[in-house]
């Protein structure tokens, strides 16, 4: 894999040392670094079809510095660390040491925060046609909806709900300096490439926003939930990730989930959105939770491979609780 070698036999030569470490998605990685490799100076990089078609026709040859970072993946650091990016919904996050990496099966969250939006959008139109106002009025939708992402890490659930949904109040919430700093950086991004701004604190997740109790329309959260003593499986998870950003606090994980639970239940107005990530095996628990908080139409989330990815729930004291409370239910709900 020397520079100016053909690209085509560079690629071979990649994907093989690539699958021999265990990565299923050698091909692909071995694509992505030579895109990567191959940006101008803005950051453009060609497509992985591009590189593909570009490796057969000659187009292309081994950039240099491609048998170093190979070798680096071989190694299982991970493919975003050694890019410094890393896809989330329609942006492009910087990500590296020091941050939970944003992974594709975390999108589902903002859909569940932008579909509570939308009916909350729909309630206030319907009651100002009517000229009438809903029950408990007093927990109608603000103009201006705030939404909280607590643990935000790298910013990305904030940023991905904030470019979704004009017109939202969005903080993100972070204990750790050096993920906050990530936060910053992605946040001045995409208010510089899309106009989407946020509000981002240093604070703990379980005793964040002193004095905005009752006010906040959804929370989105991807806590640490991993059992105390478990390892995770994949190298680039259990080598790279920050373990705060990783591990729940006690022997099923669910210590931390619980005290961000207990927060957002403080947090949210009447009927607000709280949506939380977890384990596929920790579903029934994390709903009991919910439920046993006194949140309402509970629901467990499934990503885009049918995995139980999280749990969505109504905080107390909206219109019609009290109907429902007669007649539980336990829903799934699957990505759209």
């Amino acid at each position: 894999m020397a520079p100016g070698a053909p690209l085509s036999a560079g690629l071979r030569c990649a994907h093989r040392l690539l699958a021999e470490a265990g990565i299923a998605s050698a091909r692909v990685d071995a694509e992505l670094l030579v895109a990567h490799l191959l940006a101008d100076a803005e950051g453009r990089a060609p497509g992985r079809g591009e590189v593909a078609a570009g490796a057969i026709t000659g187009r292309f040859t081994v950039p240099a510095g491609y048998a170093e970072l190979i070798r680096r993946r071989a190694a299982r650091e991970p493919l975003q660390h050694l890019t410094g990016r890393a896809p989330f919904r329609r942006l492009e996050l910087l990500v590296g040491p020091g941050v939970f990496v944003p992974r594709p099966e975390t999108e589902v969250l903002v859909d569940e925060v932008s579909a509570h939006l939308a009916a909350r959008r729909a309630e206030a139109q319907g009651s100002e046609a009517s000229g009438s106002e809903p029950p408990g009025s007093e927990s109608a939708p603000d103009p201006a909806p705030l939404v909280v992402d607590l643990a935000t890490g790298s910013g990305a659930l904030a940023l991905a709900v904030a470019q979704e949904n004009p017109g939202t109040r969005v903080i993100g919430v972070e204990r750790s300096e050096t993920a906050l700093a990530w936060a910053e950086r992605n946040a001045r991004r995409v208010a510089r490439e899309h106009g989407v701004r946020i509000d981002l604190r240093r604070e703990d997740a379980r005793d964040a926003l002193p004095g905005a109790e009752g006010t906040v329309e959804a929370i989105v959260t991807n806590p640490p939930y991993i059992p105390e003593d478990a390892v995770p499986r994949d190298p680039e998870v259990a080598r790279y990730d920050p373990p705060e950003a990783l591990y729940g606090g006690s022997p099923d994980g669910l210590a931390i989930p619980t005290a961000f639970l207990e927060r957002a239940a403080r947090l949210l107005r009447p009927g607000g959105l709280l949506v939380m990530e977890h384990a596929e095996v920790q579903a029934g628990a994390v709903a009991a939770l919910f439920r046993d908080r006194g949140f309402h139409r509970v629901r467990t989330v499934r990503d885009l491979t049918g995995r139980d990815r999280a749990t969505a729930g109504l905080a107390p004291g909206y219109p019609g609780e009290r109907a429902e409370s007669a007649h539980p239910r336990d829903e799934r709900a699957s990505a759209p």
